[in-house]
């Protein structure tokens, strides 16, 4: 019997010989300036990024959000879930190519009046069979299919490590949001006490008849004007503490009571670390899910060339049938022919396909490599602009300091200690902000170098 199935199939064999294809995906080129150096700046190092860089700011509260972040962030629950799913689909394209047995049984009594009684029982028909079925998988499709289903698997889990470096990044951010803007706040409230005070001063001088109403008028709008910058900053406290919540799977009320304190932003040692473009793109979880729907994408073109084969089938049967003993075996031959209009389209929607993944993926590498090289340039220009800001800072501290003593002395008039004091709460102000934007920068380049994911709490 097995020599004449061989005979049988012998001219389906040779079509497979014949029809053998590759379902490899392209292999991107990555032109040689992108893996060099990125553009040379004194707040950058060559040196590797850690895995977990936000341990660099040697910070054991920050350290301590992130791990909490990362164990109960929603967005990680739903691409774990993801994550599950794609490899529950891989598990049933590897399971399509093996042979599938099914148990059927039935009971069929002969019982003309329909109502059950011990005398039908005898003249009851008994079938239970065990039937076999097996899609040989000669020209690929089925190897093509399953190939399809491990790389989705595995941009998937690229998908899940993009998460996880989005959710350390946000966590950082949000912290150092927090302590920047409980800085800025303490210092706008220093400086508004300080106004204050000025303005009981200048009144007191007009009652005493050496100022006029002029000099109280502008006094009290500068106040007036440190005052309004409070608001925006307790804003951006709780804006801050919220994000944090919620990023811990939590909700945002219970913020107001998690007790977090931030006064000092939290700042690196030395130059970040960024390497280079070579590690940047074995590194980002986008880049590496780009190449796996890539690599998906090619599989699918080969499940698309197998529908231009014949599809074979080999079932079979074995059991109690009709109340005798039997065994059946068909193969069964399906070829869409001579009309294989429908899976000519159908290649060429693959082809399509995988011709859109490639050009993704030179997306995705370009925007990394844009990434990094935008953020070490916004980085740099916030630490120079804060460098500058602090020197006017101290200036302007010199300043009101002389014009103080000038008043006291008789040696000016008193517009010239209130527009000191005016220029020394705007400089302040400006270097506690210029504080919070260099630090933003700085986190989104360590997001944009995609580190963060490999030690991740909660991998699996």
């Amino acid at each position: 019997m097995i020599a004449r199935m061989s005979r049988r199939f012998a001219p389906l064999a040779a079509l497979a010989i014949s029809g053998c294809m590759t379902t490899t995906a392209p292999t991107p080129v990555v032109a040689p300036s992108a893996a060099g150096a990125f553009a040379a700046f004194p707040v950058a190092s060559i040196a590797p990024v850690p895995d977990d860089w936000w341990r660099l700011y040697d910070d054991p509260q920050l350290d301590t959000l992130v791990a909490a972040s990362l164990a109960a962030n929603a967005d990680l629950r739903v691409a774990y879930a993801n994550l599950d799913g794609a490899r529950a689909a891989l598990r049933q394209a590897r399971a399509a190519r093996l042979p599938t047995t099914t148990i059927e049984s039935a009971l069929t009594l002969d019982n003309p009046s329909g109502q059950p009684s011990a005398a039908s029982v005898s003249a009851s028909d008994w079938d239970i069979a065990a039937t076999a079925s097996w899609d040989i998988d000669l020209f690929g499709r089925l190897r093509a299919g399953a190939l399809a289903a491990k790389a989705d698997a595995e941009a998937q889990a690229a998908a899940l490590d993009a998460v996880k470096v989005a959710v350390a990044a946000d966590t950082v951010l949000a912290y150092v949001e927090l302590c920047g803007s409980t800085r800025a706040l303490a210092e706008a409230n220093a400086v508004s006490a300080a106004q204050e005070r000025s303005v009981r001063l200048v009144r007191e001088q007009l009652a005493a008849g050496d100022v006029s109403p002029l000099e109280v008028s502008q006094v009290a709008a500068l106040a007036a004007s440190t005052r309004a910058a409070i608001a925006p900053f307790e804003a951006q406290r709780a804006n801050a503490l919220y994000r944090i919540a919620t990023l811990q799977g939590r909700p945002p009320a219970e913020a107001r009571s998690m007790g977090l304190v931030c006064t000092a932003m939290p700042r690196l040692r030395g130059a970040v670390p960024v390497g280079d473009g070579t590690a940047l793109l074995l590194r980002r979880p986008d880049v590496r899910e780009a190449e796996r729907k890539l690599a998906a994408a090619a599989a699918r073109v080969g499940v698309a060339r197998a529908d231009f084969y014949p599809r074979v089938n080999l079932g079979g049967a074995l059991g109690l049938l009709a109340g005798g003993f039997d065994a059946v075996a068909s193969p069964l031959v399906s070829w869409a022919f001579p009309n294989q209009a429908p899976a000519r389209a159908k290649l060429a929607q693959a082809k399509a396909g995988e011709q859109a993944a490639l050009a993704g993926w030179d997306v995705v590498v370009l925007k990394a490599l844009r990434e990094v090289e935008t953020g070490l340039a916004a980085y740099d220009a916030e630490v120079r602009r804060n460098r500058d800001l602090g020197e006017a800072a101290a200036e302007a501290q010199a300043y009101a300091r002389r014009a103080a003593s000038r008043v006291r002395l008789g040696d000016a008039a008193s517009l010239l200690q209130v527009d000191a004091e005016r220029t020394l709460a705007a400089a302040r102000l400006a270097k506690a902000q210029a504080d919070l934007a260099a630090a933003q920068a700085e986190v989104a380049l360590f997001r944009s170098l995609g580190g963060g994911w490999r030690n991740a709490a909660g991998t699996r």
